[in-house]
């Protein structure tokens, strides 16, 4: 087992053209570990903070005091220790920000520098990444089932539309390379379907369609004739998938949708999700109500739990602590996975683990503000998490992930891909 021997950070650009913070550690071996801090602009306000330094400069974002951070007090702290233990990397680096948000030495360094740690244990074990998660998790790997962003909305899309994803996934798919054909297919022909109408606007942060609809629901019928034009039958092999992001219109059970110019109570948005569920074959939602709308969210999922896969995003941020209540009351059935939401690989982990003992449903997920890094593709191969969603079919730092994942496909056989599997407990598994 190799040391650390160095650690150094430098300012990269995400794909937004915002600074973010991207580590190196060298080990005494002569090899490395490398990775970048993703950001998001839809945040829960529980999750780990970037520390950006304010000011003038890059319009108050840039990241030198993260970077400082990382070439200071982290550096100290980690240089001589076991490349390979990423519990107590992790614990060090939490030890040096006690703060719940990480707002002293910034989630921004601790993120990149928990998952640079990674990296580097993984080439010090010479394993690829995704088995040297499973061998750190004592997990089996598997290929997760990708949910693939077709029009953007919400923090994403100058809030064009109130709802911040619609997307698909084919759980009838028999491998991971066919998933990502088919949803090829319905991305275009959704592009094609607004520019014959004049509603394609551009490209949204994630790469999917920035749309020009008149009412939300507008774009879930253009995402069902979509499926259609592409020669599937919505509900059979491909579903619709959606991240409503509650907390970015809702505040104090009143939701205000700017595009249907209506204000709902809790109980108004819940009838009007319904009436999309009866409607449209829809599996999955992530955050339907706002994260301060617990009664709300606990409400729903007695409703729907059975249904529905229903994920926290905002409402957990990560959190194992957050998901154990979750679970006692009821609310939710699933958790988003974002290593920058919490801080560190460790946690990450610790959360995926909570969430699995209760059965609960696990997607590793992607950020707004993404990069090269695919560090992601192989967390969640090597937890076998069952899902990963990335963002669209469109953009250098969004196809990267699932380009790695076919990659991985190659090493790891298409027999191991996980399909319908983790929808198994939705009315998509029942119905099929």
């Amino acid at each position: 087992m190799s040391h650390i021997t160095n650690l150094h950070a430098r300012r990269v650009w995400d794909s937004r053209g915002v600074p973010t913070v991207e580590v190196d550690i060298q080990l005494d071996t002569g090899r490395m570990g490398r990775a970048i801090a993703p950001s998001g602009a839809s945040r829960g306000r529980r999750e780990a903070l970037e520390l950006r330094d304010g000011g003038d400069d890059i319009g108050g974002k840039d990241v030198q005091k993260a970077i400082a951070n990382v070439n200071g007090p982290i550096a100290r702290a980690l240089i001589g220790k076991n490349s390979q233990n990423q519990t107590e990397i992790d614990q060090a680096l939490l030890a040096l920000d006690p703060s719940p948000l990480k707002d002293t030495i910034g989630g921004n360094a601790i993120t990149a520098t928990s998952m640079a740690v990674l990296h580097a244990g993984a080439s010090d074990a010479d394993l690829p990444l995704f088995a040297y998660v499973a061998e750190l998790a004592g997990t089996t790997p598997s290929l997760p089932l990708p949910e693939i962003q077709i029009f953007g909305g919400g923090a994403h899309a100058g809030r064009r539309v109130d709802i911040q994803d619609f997307m698909i996934m084919v759980p009838g798919a028999a491998s991971f390379e066919e998933a990502l054909r088919i949803t090829r297919e319905v991305y275009f022909a959704a592009g094609d379907i607004m520019a014959r109408r004049g509603q394609q606007s551009g490209i949204a942060d994630e790469g999917g369609w920035w749309p020009a609809f008149t009412s939300n629901e507008e774009a879930l019928e253009t995402l069902v004739q979509a499926i259609e034009l592409a020669g599937e039958a919505p509900g059979k092999n491909v579903v619709i998938s959606l991240d409503i992001a509650a907390s970015e219109f809702g505040k104090s059970g009143q939701y205000k949708l700017a595009l249907d110019n209506k204000t709902l109570s809790s109980e108004e948005m819940i009838a009007l999700l319904t009436n999309w569920i009866d409607a449209y074959p829809i599996a999955s939602i992530e955050d339907p109500l706002a994260e301060d709308d617990i009664d709300g969210m606990v409400a729903f999922t007695k409703q729907f739990g059975d249904r529905l896969q229903i994920i926290g995003d905002d409402y957990l941020v990560t959190n194992a602590s957050l998901v154990e209540r979750a679970i006692t009351d009821g609310a939710a059935n699933a958790v988003l996975i974002k290593v920058n939401q919490i801080g560190t690989i460790t946690e990450a982990i610790d959360t995926f683990f909570t969430a699995k003992k209760a059965a609960w449903g696990t997607i590793v997920s992607a950020r707004s503000g993404e990069t090269e890094d695919v560090t992601i593709s192989h967390l969640s191969t090597g937890l076998g998490a069952g899902q990963l969603k990335v963002g669209s079919f469109q953009r250098s730092e969004r196809m990267v992930k699932w380009n790695e994942c076919l990659r991985i496909q190659e090493s790891l056989g298409s027999d191991k891909f996980v399909a319908g599997a983790p929808l198994a407990n939705s009315w998509w598994a029942k119905s099929s």
